[in-house]
């Protein structure tokens, strides 16, 4: 009986390589990832090319009984309470969880450019907002900011203490991905 030769590279339970050995095609499409996008202090924004047309993004990102379909920070629920498209000046609840504790967040939308932009306040001074900017009729570049030089300063020294910053960091990259990745 011959023995085969033991794999030089042997997988962990975390292996994305497929398990016959052949190799991923070259072509398979991915979602690219974000990219960091300097737009001033206090401000944190990521931005991503998305395969699909502006319009259809702003109105995904402008219903915030949708929003739990692209939030990446774990923190969105499914339940909220307001308009399903939203203007400037339209007020809204959301659910959210973080930490294991539930709460909700009553919003208020700050801005709203059709197929353009989408943009809403927290009770505490800072902002989301969503940019969609046409690549051509097809794609669409996708910048999510989360917006705290309009917080109080003590809030946003707050905020960087905490480390919130960088914590909504990784949730705006990850939601840009999850957005990108409905597209492919």
């Amino acid at each position: 009986m011959s023995q085969s030769a033991p794999d030089p590279t042997p997988r962990q339970t975390d292996d994305a390589r497929p398990e016959s050995g052949a190799p991923l095609p070259a072509a398979a499409k991915q979602a690219a990832w974000p990219q960091r996008v300097d737009v001033g202090e206090r401000q944190v924004a990521y931005t991503v090319t998305v395969d699909a047309p502006a319009d259809e993004l702003w109105a995904l990102l402008a219903n915030p009984h949708r929003h739990h379909e692209i939030d990446g920070s774990g923190t969105v629920k499914q339940r909220v309470t307001g308009p399903h498209r939203l203007t400037a000046g339209d007020r809204f609840r959301v659910a959210m969880r973080k930490y294991g504790l539930p709460y909700t967040m009553a919003l208020t939308c700050t801005a709203s450019d059709e197929g353009r932009l989408v943009e809403w306040a927290h009770p505490g001074g800072h902002r989301w907002r969503w940019e969609f900017e046409p690549v051509d009729a097809t794609r669409t570049q996708v910048t999510e900011i989360f917006d705290y030089s309009w917080a109080r300063p003590v809030v946003g020294t707050v905020f960087e203490r905490l480390r919130l910053d960088r914590e909504n960091a990784h949730g705006i990259q990850a939601s840009l991905t999850r957005l990108a990745a409905r597209h492919l």
